[in-house]
C-alpha cells in the first residue's frame, strides 16, 4: 500500500473557505471538518503535531486521502458540514445524540382548520408550529387555545355544499360550548378566521397583539351595552394575561432571538437552545454530544447550532452565544451578552444545559459506578493541577492532648473511596513535648521509609492536615527520602479550606461545593477520626499503666502484662486471684488486692 503523501495533497488545496474530508486506507469517509481557509486548516493536523491531542493523531495516522469542496462564504462552510455530518456520520466526528420524534402544534389546510398536537410532518399546505422538545409545554399552548377559542375537534368534510344540504348534526361539543357548530352554518368562516388570527398570534410568540386586539372589542362591546359579551372578552384577558407572566422572560421588545449554551466535561456536552420571541421562550431543547477528538466548546457549538437551527427551522437573525465560535456571516449576528436581559436569557440557558448535564451523568453513573470515580479522579487531577490521576490517596493527621500523648495517622484512599485496611497509626518516638511540626516529620519518614523498604507503591498524592508549617515538616521527610519529585504534596488549612503547596506562598481556593474539595475534607475529616480514637485509647492506656504503676510492686511491665490481659482497671479489680495468677506472683496479687481495697 503506497504510503499517503499530504505535502502532495496539500498543493491541490487552495486557500478558501470550504469543508474538507478526511478517508481512510478502506475507502471509509472518517471526517468532515470546515474552515474559513481549507489550506491553513488542513495543513494545521500535519505540520503542528505535537499540539495534537491523543485521539486527533489517531485520526492523523489513518488519513488516506483528502477530498474538499469550496464554497463562497464562512457561513455556508458551517452548513455544508452540518449536512454532511448528518447524512454520513463520520466515524470521529462529533454527533448529536437524539433519536426524538418531536410533538407539532398544526393548523390543518382545511375548511374551517382543525388546531391540534402531531408528531407527523406532512407537506400538504397545513400550517406548523414548532416542533416543541417539551411535550408539557405544547399542552399547556393547546389548553390555553382551547380555553380561549372555541374551535371544531372533528374532521368532517365541512364544505359549503356539505353544510347547505344539512349532512351534519352538531355533537356533544356544541352543547357544552366548546365549538360553535361550523357544521349546521352557526358559525361564520369570517369569524372561524378571526380565531385562527389570535391563534397563529399566540403560537408565534405575539402575545400582546392578541391581548391589544382583544381590549379593542371589549371597548366596543361596552360602548354597544353588550356586557355579556364584554364579559366573555374580560374572562379571555385575563387567563391571556395569566399565560403571558407565566411566559414572558424578558422585554417583549427581544424578538426572534436564538440563544445557545453549553456545559462539557471530558467526554460529553450538552447543547441548550431557547426561541425566544416577544420576550416569550416558545421553543427549548437540550441536546447531548459525545465528544470523539477532545473538541472545544467553541467547536462543539458551531457544531450543534446550524443542527438544532435546522431542526427547529429557525430563522432568526440575532443568535446569542456565550462566547465567539469562529463564525462570520453577513446575515447573522452573533451576540455575546454581558449585561442586561440577553445576559439573563444566556444564563437561564446555562441553567438548562447544566440541569440537563447533571441528570444525564448521574444516569449514566448509576448504571456504571466507574464513571463517577474515573470523572472525580479527573477533576481531582486538573483541580490540583497534577500530571497523573490520584488513584492513591494517603492524608497525615496529629493528635496530643496537652502536649502529652502525641501520636499520628494515616489514612488512605483507592479511587476516591477509604481503603480501611490500609489505615496505620504511629506512635511518636524521638519527639519531646508539644512538637507538631516534628511529630509530622517522624510520622511521615516513618511511613515512607518503610513502603520502599517492602517495595510498596508510592500514592500519587499526599494530604497534610495543616498550613505552611505541617507541610514544611513533611516535604523535609520526603526529600531525605529522595521521593519529592516522585509525588504531589498539599497541605489543607483548617479555617478557610486552604490549599497550600511547596514553595507558593498563595494558597489555592477551591470551590465549596467541588468534589475536589469534598474528596480531600474527606480524607482529613477520617484522618482526624482515626487519629483521635487512637490517641483517646492510648491516652486511657497510658493513665491507668499509670495508675497500676502507683501499687507497689507493681513495675512498667507487669502494668502492662494485665493491662494486656484485663484491658481495663475494672476488670483487673474484679478479676479472681486464678485468673491474676497467670500474670502476676502471689506477693504482687496480694499488693492489688490492698491498694484496691483502700481505693473507693
Amino acid at each position: 500500500m503506497t504510503k499517503f503523501d499530504y505535502r502532495k495533497a496539500l498543493e491541490e488545496i487552495p486557500h478558501r473557505p470550504g469543508v474538507y474530508q478526511y478517508w481512510d486506507a478502506n475507502g471509509e469517509l472518517i471526517y468532515i471538518g470546515k474552515a474559513k481557509d481549507l489550506k491553513n486548516r488542513v495543513s494545521s493536523y500535519f505540520v503542528k503535531t505535537n499540539l495534537l491531542n491523543g485521539k486527533t493523531r489517531v485520526l492523523v495516522r489513518k488519513i488516506n486521502r483528502i477530498t474538499f469542496t469550496i464554497v463562497d462564504t464562512e457561513i455556508d462552510a458551517w452548513l455544508l458540514e452540518n449536512s454532511l455530518i448528518k447524512k454520513h456520520q463520520p466515524r470521529y466526528n462529533v454527533m448529536l445524540k437524539d433519536d426524538k420524534t418531536y410533538p407539532w402544534i398544526v393548523i390543518k389546510n382545511e375548511r374551517f382548520p382543525r388546531v391540534f398536537p402531531t408528531r407527523k410532518y406532512i407537506k400538504d399546505g397545513s400550517r406548523y408550529f414548532g416542533p416543541y422538545a417539551s411535550v408539557g409545554m405544547m399542552h399547556a399552548i393547546m389548553d390555553t387555545i382551547r380555553e380561549l377559542f372555541p374551535l371544531r375537534t372533528c374532521n368532517l368534510a365541512l364544505t359549503e355544499d356539505n353544510i347547505s344540504k344539512g349532512k351534519f348534526k352538531v355533537c356533544l361539543e356544541y352543547q357544552i360550548g366548546n365549538c360553535k357548530g361550523p357544521c349546521e352554518g352557526y358559525q361564520t368562516e369570517e369569524d372561524y378566521e378571526q380565531n385562527l388570527n389570535d391563534i397563529r398570534d399566540i403560537l408565534n410568540g405575539k402575545i400582546g397583539v392578541v391581548i391589544r386586539r382583544l381590549k379593542d372589542q371589549l371597548d366596543g362591546a361596552v360602548a354597544e351595552l353588550n356586557f355579556e359579551y364584554a364579559h366573555q372578552l374580560k374572562s379571555k384577558l385575563d387567563l391571556l394575561d395569566r399565560y403571558q407572566s407565566k411566559s414572558t422572560v424578558v422585554n417583549s421588545s427581544i424578538t426572534n432571538v436564538d440563544v445557545f449554551s453549553i456545559a462539557s466535561d471530558q467526554s460529553h456536552a450538552f447543547v441548550n437552545y431557547l426561541k425566544v420571541m416577544n420576550g416569550v421562550i416558545i421553543q427549548t431543547q437540550t441536546v447531548e454530544l459525545r465528544k470523539r477528538l477532545d473538541e472545544t466548546d467553541a467547536e462543539l457549538l458551531s457544531l450543534a447550532i446550524p443542527e438544532i437551527r435546522s431542526r427547529f427551522n429557525s430563522t432568526s437573525k440575532e443568535i446569542i452565544v456565550p462566547f465567539a465560535i469562529g463564525i462570520k456571516a453577513e446575515d447573522l449576528k452573533f451576540t455575546i451578552p454581558k449585561l442586561g436581559e440577553k445576559r439573563s436569557l444566556l444564563d437561564l440557558s446555562l441553567k438548562n444545559a447544566l440541569y440537563f448535564k447533571k441528570e444525564r451523568l448521574d444516569q449514566y453513573e448509576k448504571l456504571n459506578p466507574e464513571l463517577k470515580v474515573e470523572r472525580i479522579l479527573t477533576q481531582m487531577q486538573k483541580d490540583l493541577r497534577m500530571n497523573v490521576l490520584p488513584r492513591h490517596i494517603e492524608c497525615f493527621d496529629n493528635s496530643n492532648f496537652q502536649g502529652k500523648y502525641p501520636v499520628s495517622a494515616v489514612v488512605v484512599f483507592k479511587d476516591a473511596k477509604p481503603s480501611k485496611k490500609d489505615y496505620r497509626h504511629f506512635n511518636v518516638k524521638t519527639v519531646e513535648g508539644p512538637n507538631d511540626f516534628a511529630t509530622m516529620e517522624e510520622a511521615v519518614h516513618r511511613r515512607y521509609r518503610r513502603l520502599l523498604d517492602e517495595g510498596q507503591t508510592l500514592p500519587q498524592l499526599i494530604v497534610i492536615d495543616g498550613g505552611k508549617g505541617q507541610l514544611s515538616a513533611a516535604l523535609k521527610s520526603l526529600k531525605l527520602l529522595g521521593i519529592d519529585k516522585q509525588v504531589t504534596i498539599i497541605g489543607i488549612a483548617k479555617r478557610l479550606e486552604e490549599l497550600y503547596y511547596p514553595g507558593d506562598q498563595y494558597p489555592l481556593y477551591l470551590d465549596k461545593k467541588s468534589e475536589t474539595l469534598k474528596v480531600i475534607q474527606h480524607l482529613r475529616d477520617e484522618a482526624h477520626r482515626f487519629g483521635i480514637t487512637f490517641h483517646r485509647k492510648q491516652r486511657s492506656l497510658k493513665t491507668f499503666r499509670t495508675e497500676l504503676e502507683n501499687i507497689p510492686g507493681i513495675g512498667k511491665t507487669s502494668a502492662e502484662k494485665l493491662l494486656k490481659t484485663f484491658k481495663s482497671v475494672k476488670k483487673i479489680r474484679e478479676a479472681g486471684d486464678d485468673q491474676l495468677r497467670a500474670v502476676l506472683s502471689e506477693k504482687q496479687i496480694r499488693a492489688v488486692r490492698d491498694y484496691f481495697s483502700h481505693v473507693s
